[in-house]
C-alpha cells in the first residue's frame, strides 16, 4: 500500500487547476480566425475563405455547366431512341429469320439421320 506522503494532495491539484483556468480561458478567448493579411498554412478547401467570383467567371461556369447538361440530355435521348420499338416490317423479317434459324438448328442437332 502507498503511504500518505506518496499520494497527491487534492488541495494542491485544485490550486494548480485554478491557476491554469485563467490561461485556458485566455487561449479560448483569443480570436480563432486569422487576420486577413496574415499568411495561413495549407487548409482543406472547405475551410478556406471564399473568394467572390467575378461576373465573367460565373457566366463562364454556367455556360460550361449548360453545355455539359445539354450533352448529357442528347446522349440520354440517343439512348432512348435506340430502345424504341422497331417498325412492324422489321420485326416480321426478324421473326421469319429466327424461325428459319430455329428449324435449321433443330435439324442440325437432331439425332435422326436423314439418308
Amino acid at each position: 500500500m502507498s503511504t500518505p506522503e506518496e499520494q497527491p494532495n487534492p488541495e494542491d491539484a485544485l490550486a494548480r487547476a485554478r491557476a491554469a483556468r485563467a490561461e485556458m480561458a485566455a487561449a479560448l478567448e483569443e480570436d480563432q480566425e486569422p487576420e486577413p493579411d496574415e499568411p495561413v498554412g495549407w487548409q482543406p478547401i472547405w475551410k478556406r475563405p471564399r473568394k467572390p467570383k467575378s461576373k465573367a467567371a460565373k457566366k463562364a461556369e454556367l455556360r460550361k455547366q449548360r453545355k455539359r447538361l445539354q450533352g448529357a440530355g442528347k446522349r440520354r435521348l440517343a439512348a432512348a431512341q435506340s430502345r424504341r420499338p422497331r417498325s412492324r416490317q422489321n420485326r416480321i423479317g426478324n421473326a421469319a429469320a429466327r424461325r428459319d434459324a430455329r428449324a435449321l438448328s433443330r435439324v442440325r442437332h437432331s439425332t435422326t439421320w436423314l439418308w
